[in-house]
């Protein structure tokens, strides 16, 4: 492969032989659903940083999605993402399509039990079913040697971790910190739905969870105490609905009545129709 070459298939044969001409090399792997944003690309830079080939998968998987839920319109823009992964040095985009993902007579699941409970598996109960089968697919389809995901989609992380433990996949999962805009919202390809009142609405997400780790560090261990402090701020916010509030262990996920020397502070917040998420981590500072 000349250096500065992509290429870009929907074969599954073509993948392979692909991934198997270096066998030995290392291969970092960065599973999106597209319409990229920086947040993306700091994952592929990890990626492009550590391994010595990178792969990125665009696919906006339908069984993430409940029939409620925006799959028709997700945004989508796939000469605008491969433009962006040139311009980071990626090596191979495998872009499939539903019929390649799920053919007729697809009937194998992936699921992972506890992790999968509260926060998101609570509001959007067939979703981390989804993400765990269509992710197990594409570990077992591009065999990497490490797969980024990042921050902000904490519990994903958390459960996909535990899939890797549980099924034995010979690869590394690492998490990298959310991307932010400069007014602290997490980049989401789903900001692009907010109008601009919208917009400046949803920073009361990242306010919010700030706000629960000065409680933190000012010394409030109660959880109960927390979220409703948290609760109040995105009830003030007029434009905002919540969803949940969460102050869980970072991982069992279990909430806490009593935080010890760690924490997950999450949230999800409908501004309008669109529904954004978000977390925080606080421990303990050392003295």
């Amino acid at each position: 492969m000349k250096a500065g070459d992509m290429i870009v298939t929907s074969s599954i044969p073509e993948l392979r032989q692909w991934r198997w001409q270096q066998p030995a090399a290392s291969y970092g792997f960065v599973p999106t659903m597209g319409y990229l944003h920086e947040g993306h690309l700091s994952l592929a830079r990890r990626a492009r940083a550590e391994n010595e080939f990178v792969v990125v998968s665009i696919y906006v998987n339908p069984t993430q999605f409940a029939p409620t839920e925006d799959l028709s319109s997700y945004p989508r823009d796939l000469e605008r993402d491969l433009a962006l992964l040139r311009g980071e040095g990626v090596d191979l985009v495998f872009a499939p399509d539903d019929a390649l993902m799920y053919p007729p007579g697809f009937q194998t699941y992936v699921t992972v039990e506890q992790a999968t409970q509260g926060l998101e598996g609570a509001s959007r109960p067939m979703h981390f079913r989804g993400v765990t089968t269509v992710v197990a697919k594409l570990f077992n389809l591009v065999q990497p040697t490490r797969a980024y995901f990042g921050q902000k989609d904490y519990q994903q992380s958390v459960v996909v971790r535990q899939m890797v433990a549980d099924l034995n996949f010979n690869l590394e999962v690492v998490v990298c910190p959310t991307v932010r805009e400069a007014d602290g919202l997490a980049m989401s390809s789903r900001n692009k739905y907010l109008t601009p009142p919208q917009r400046q609405a949803a920073t009361v997400l990242s306010r919010t969870l700030r706000h629960g780790l000065v409680l933190l560090d000012e010394g409030e261990r109660n959880g109960r105490t927390l979220r409703a402090a948290m609760q109040g701020m995105i009830e003030a916010e007029p434009l905002a609905r919540l969803d949940y509030i969460s102050v869980a262990h970072p991982i069992t996920l279990q909430e806490l009545e009593q935080v010890g020397d760690q924490a997950v502070l999450s949230t999800a917040v409908f501004i309008g129709k669109t529904r954004l998420i978000d977390n925080m981590l606080w421990q303990v500072r050392e003295a």
